[in-house]
């Protein structure tokens, strides 16, 4: 697509459809990164073939659309240069999102994405078809870790390219460099807590505010409204209202990996019991286990937890207890509390219509979402 179509197309109001302006410039982007791989390059450029497809399909395009919806909160306007220059920046945290997703599918050793095989696994069962020499694991990694590595990279060449002035540029420079970095340092204590075996609330929250909450809501809220020229006194209680929506979603999250519909969530049952998880659901299934006594049930709980073997009968073992303990009912509570909290967060930051409702929208949206 060429960018006086785009552009002819993000002519209407961008509110009202912000997902598909933002699939249209990825697609848009992507397929020009792609082009302009030299020719002796050819072969990887059919690798960012499956790199573009993973990025381009499913996705609910959370992020740019909760940054979208902070910048009009703040004022600024739905069509236009501005308005435009905007929507590319914010799309950039899309080819975040996929580094994110392809390098975290790889340590979790995840099959599935969105319903499809995850990019490591295209890349072993390519390399297993074609008879090549060395393992085929290892050749998937390698490709998934660079794959995720190449979209992190254009994700800062579609943020830092987009055209927007030197002050809205220098605004959002900040959480876009902030989000980045507590991306990770979230996906480490994840897998940091699964080696460590580390049960505790305090773990299963960290990681919750770092590697979900922080570069899915709070962070690209924080973008959209500081693109805005918000002040301090918005921009802290955008954040508040963005992080306890962010860890309200991953908490929905952790209830979706134990109990979600395959056909509905794209990945396996059961998944997160079997790559050991430590979520807040495990936690308080653990404690509340042992302080009832139940430490057979526990002890089949953290038995449970990495078991790449784990059968349905097991699966659903560990569902009924956790609902028996209560630990789903207290999941549910503060899923409940954190999205009342969110609420009165983005009451007191004094946010412009259509955007103050919309943002209303979203969170409940994203806390009460069956997939």
């Amino acid at each position: 697509m060429t960018p006086e179509r785009v552009a002819a197309d993000m002519a209407e109001d961008i509110d009202m459809a912000v997902h598909r302006h933002v699939e249209k410039l990825l697609r848009g982007y992507l397929a020009e990164r792609r082009a302009e791989l030299p020719a002796l390059a050819q072969t990887f450029a059919a690798a960012v073939d499956t790199l573009s497809d993973f990025a381009l399909r499913g996705g609910k395009r959370i992020r740019p659309t909760f940054a979208w919806w902070g910048w009009r909160a703040a004022g600024g306007e739905g069509t236009g240069t501005r308005a435009e220059a905007v929507l590319t920046a914010v799309s950039a945290l899309e080819l975040i999102q996929t580094c994110a997703l392809v390098h975290d599918d790889l340590m979790d050793a995840s099959e599935l994405r969105r319903g499809h095989p995850t990019v490591h696994v295209r890349f072993t069962d390519a390399h297993r078809a074609g008879g090549w020499l060395g393992e085929p694991e290892r050749f998937g990694m390698a490709a998934a870790i660079l794959l995720g590595d190449l979209a992190l990279a254009w994700a800062d060449d579609m943020f830092t390219g987009a055209p927007l002035s030197d002050r809205m540029r220098g605004a959002a420079r900040g959480p876009w460099l902030a989000m980045r970095a507590e991306m990770f340092a979230g996906q480490y204590l994840d897998v940091l807590a699964q080696a460590e075996g580390d049960e505790s609330e305090e773990r299963a929250l960290g990681v919750a505010r770092l590697k979900t909450a922080a570069y899915t809501v709070e962070r690209p809220l924080h973008m959209g409204v500081a693109l805005a020229g918000a002040d301090e006194d918005t921009i802290a209680a955008v954040r508040a209202f963005g992080t306890d929506v962010g860890v309200a979603f991953q908490l929905r999250d952790d209830l979706l990996g134990v109990y979600g519909d395959t056909e509905v969530t794209g990945k396996p049952a059961g998944d997160d019991l079997r790559e050991g998880k430590r979520t807040l659901l495990v936690s308080l299934g653990l404690g509340y286990a042992d302080e009832a006594g139940r430490h057979a049930d526990a002890d089949l709980l953290r038995r449970a937890l990495g078991d790449p073997g784990l059968t349905q009968e097991t699966i659903q073992r560990v569902r009924d207890l956790l609902v028996e303990v209560g630990a789903v009912d207290e999941l549910e509570r503060r899923i409940e509390k954190l999205t009342v909290s969110a609420m009165a967060a983005l009451d007191a930051a004094g946010l412009d219509e259509p955007g103050r409702t919309r943002l209303a929208d979203l969170a409940i949206a994203a806390t009460r979402r069956d997939r």
